[in-house]
């Protein structure tokens, strides 16, 4: 067996977990999270939503399936640390075209193994989410504790710039093409525009620094806004934007991020939960049709409802906003968290989940039927009143 190079993980409290090196040899610093999903993580490594975050693998076997070329949702991983426990010796599947760790060390991802992450995750869960360090080229863990206490924050981070396209693009509708959607990439997964393809919806993804007229001036029918990584108290442009769409009374849907500018500029806040929510099992009421779906998540932040707070159960009531009611449609059961707004007066809606997961699970993928119902009524109404 080859003997590994030792390396350290130093979380920002002081708390240290040994290990060895895994990915490339290295140094590097970030968030600590942990994911509970059991299946998914070439998803996870290159979901845009994780960047700057180092990511903690609760399933203790990972690497089992290799990687391949059809899984990624984006171009690259984007994590900025990797934690697993077992790393897999040999990844074993029909459709792998190569290994986790080789992929992790040629896009020079340093990560750790061996570590306890059972340990490792119960502590992030009483303490909440933190800033840690992960070296393999320096053992001393007062060393890497002072360049973590240096890292910065998530909280006040605007990261949607760094992982947003550089120019626009678009996904063609699959089949007949039934509608136009402009997509604001705050770092959208691949899987977005696939599923609204397979709804006849051809999307156009725009940079996260475009206007309200260049979204329009695609022919969108509708406007998306995407998931993506940071706090969502420093995304002002994109705020204004969703506001100028409700004011022209646009259709609109947002997911993760999406969900969070959207409640900005319906006049929500937002704030940063303890730990967050990442994995693939999350359970989340649908108050529209009264289901529990399980459903897929990560975001480290929420919707602020004025007059609730953490932990409370939400009131299923219209809320006055200045673009009229507003009602939480959606509701996590294990803390009560907003998962969900939908506009009473307008047509905008949002889920703070992942109905787009690759990986799973699909109880929400319905909601791009949703999208595409809310663009279709909106487009039989204009043409009703143009007649």
């Amino acid at each position: 067996m080859v003997k590994r190079r030792p390396a350290i993980l130093v979380l920002e409290d002081g708390r240290t977990f040994p290990g060895e090196a895994y990915g490339s040899v290295g140094e590097t610093f970030g968030e600590a999270v942990f994911n509970t999903g059991m299946t998914g993580y070439q998803e996870t490594l290159t979901d845009p939503s994780y960047h700057r975050q180092v990511v903690v693998q609760t399933a203790p076997h990972i690497g089992n399936t290799g990687v391949n070329g059809e899984d990624d949702e984006s171009g690259r991983i984007w994590v900025a640390g990797y934690v697993v426990r077992d790393p897999a010796r040999i990844g074993s599947n029909w459709r792998a075209t190569g290994g986790l760790e080789d992929r992790l060390a040629t896009e020079g991802v340093v990560g750790i193994s061996g570590v306890d992450t059972r340990a490792l995750t119960r502590h992030l869960r009483e303490r909440g989410a933190m800033r840690v360090g992960i070296s393999s080229v320096d053992n001393d863990p007062q060393s890497l504790l002072a360049r973590v206490r240096q890292a910065p924050q998530m909280v006040g981070a605007d990261l949607s710039a760094e992982v947003s396209t550089p120019e626009p693009y678009v996904v063609e509708a699959l089949g007949e093409h039934r509608f136009t959607v402009a997509a604001l990439d705050l770092g959208i997964k691949r899987n977005v525009p696939r599923r609204l393809a397979t709804r006849g919806v051809t999307t156009h993804v725009l940079p996260a620094s475009s206007s309200i007229d260049q979204m329009l001036a695609t022919g969108a029918d509708a406007i998306f806004l995407s998931p993506g990584p940071g706090d969502p108290a420093t995304a002002d442009v994109p705020v204004e934007l969703a506001r100028e769409a409700l004011r022209r009374e646009v259709p609109l849907f947002g997911i993760c991020f999406g969900s969070q500018i959207l409640g900005r500029a319906l006049g929500f806040g937002t704030y940063k939960l303890g730990y967050g929510h990442r994995g693939i099992n999350q359970p989340v009421l649908d108050r529209v049709t009264g289901k529990v779906e399980v459903t897929s998540h990560n975001h480290g932040f929420a919707v602020q409802v004025p007059g609730v707070g953490d932990g409370a159960v939400v009131p299923d009531q219209v809320i006055d906003t200045d673009f009229g009611g507003v009602r939480v449609s959606h509701v996590c059961l294990n803390d009560n968290v907003v998962e969900g707004l939908r506009a009473v007066d307008l047509p905008a809606f949002t889920v703070q989940y992942h109905p787009e997961a690759a990986a799973g699970p699909h109880d929400a993928d319905y909601l791009f039927d949703r999208f595409a119902d809310l663009i279709e009524g909106r487009t039989h109404s204009k043409g009703r009143s143009n007649a």
